[in-house]
């Protein structure tokens, strides 16, 4: 089935690097490893707005990036056979780019909007009356003789993915009637996503060097095929198409993640702020000081760092737990400062 995928995709001109990017995801709800309690949710609202022969709930999805929220929106579309339009919130400038999508939407069609949380405020207002009545107000003309016509929509789900939750305003949040948060993947089901994306790659993958990979993945399946693919290139020019635990660690460290799951910018991260005394530091410090937007260091580096217990929020800045040094290779200082942070 892979396989067929693979080859339509790229009988339509896709790049084969997207070629391979779309084969490697789920087909299936039965395909898809991890997140059980949200699939199997999931399935139990499409079951139900199927029988009632109604449209389902909006949805939103959030939790980091790279753990399945826009491959979860596809399956729903086919799930419930009918089609689906992706986009983004940075990619809706206009009321009127949200207003083309939506007239072009079939009942019990899908927008998915990744990025949710930074539609521009007019947009998101805009779509508020969208959600709730399934209609939109249109300016006709301009000045003067300007005037505002209701315009039906044909009933449609709105799925929102988000990397930050909490940015989203209350009303917005509030007409969502699904809310579902994706965590990271424990290290036996991202061995098991290697092995299924081993087989779709033609690539022999050994026991030991699946393990290795997935526990240096960050719980993340996006992350732990974006390593496969890479380290396939090591192992097909020097290990014959093999990867084994040699060379999986050969591609690791070609890469630049360590023992610790670690990569060259979480170093830097942590290594900032060890510089300032161990912390606090403020978040647009440590994207200076890295050369990342401090959107970027809060929704893809701090999730799984404060998660894996290197790096902790305080109402004054970011800082380093004793885990931090130990997996730098440093002497943890105790000082005047930490001895009282948990006042904080």
């Amino acid at each position: 089935m892979s396989q067929n995928v693979q080859r339509d995709v790229a009988s339509l001109g896709v790049p084969e690097e997207e070629t391979l990017e779309i084969s490697l995801r789920p087909q299936s709800f039965k395909e898809f490893v991890g997140q059980k309690r949200i699939v199997e949710n999931l399935q139990t609202y499409i079951q139900a707005a199927a029988q009632r022969k109604e449209v389902l709930d909006h949805i939103l999805f959030s939790g980091p990036p790279g753990l399945g929220k826009t491959t979860l929106a596809r399956l729903i579309s086919k799930e419930m056979g009918v089609g689906i339009k992706i986009t983004s919130g940075p990619a809706l400038k206009i009321a009127g780019d949200l207003a083309g999508i939506l007239t072009s939407l079939q009942p019990g069609d899908i927008l998915f909007i990744d990025e949710i949380h930074r539609l521009y405020p007019v947009v998101e207002e805009y779509l508020y009356s969208a959600m709730e009545d399934f209609s939109i107000d249109i300016i006709i003309d301009q000045g003067p003789s300007a005037r505002s016509v209701n315009l039906k929509l044909k009933p449609f789900t709105l799925i929102g993915a988000t990397t930050r939750e909490g940015l989203l305003t209350s009303p917005f949040r509030a007409r969502f009637l699904i809310h579902e948060k994706l965590v990271l993947y424990p290290p036996e089901d991202l061995i098991f996503i290697l092995k299924r994306s081993s087989q779709i790659l033609g690539v022999q993958i050994k026991e030991e060097a699946a393990v290795l990979i997935a526990q240096r993945s960050r719980g993340t399946p996006r992350v732990a095929n974006r390593f496969l693919r890479r380290i396939r290139d090591v192992a097909q020019i020097h290990s014959q198409g093999i990867v084994d635990e040699k060379v999986a660690l050969r591609g690791l460290e070609m890469m630049g993640v360590d023992s610790y799951g670690l990569d060259n910018t979480d170093r830097k991260i942590l290594q900032t702020i060890i510089h300032h005394g161990g912390g606090p530091v403020g978040v647009k410090t440590i994207a200076v000081a890295v050369g990342e937007e401090d959107d970027t260091i809060e929704s893809v580096y701090e999730p799984y760092l404060i998660q894996e217990g290197y790096l902790q929020k305080t109402p004054r800045g970011r800082k380093v737990a004793p885990k931090a040094y130990q997996a730098l290779g440093l002497k943890h200082k105790t000082n005047e400062q930490d001895l009282f942070s948990h006042l904080e």
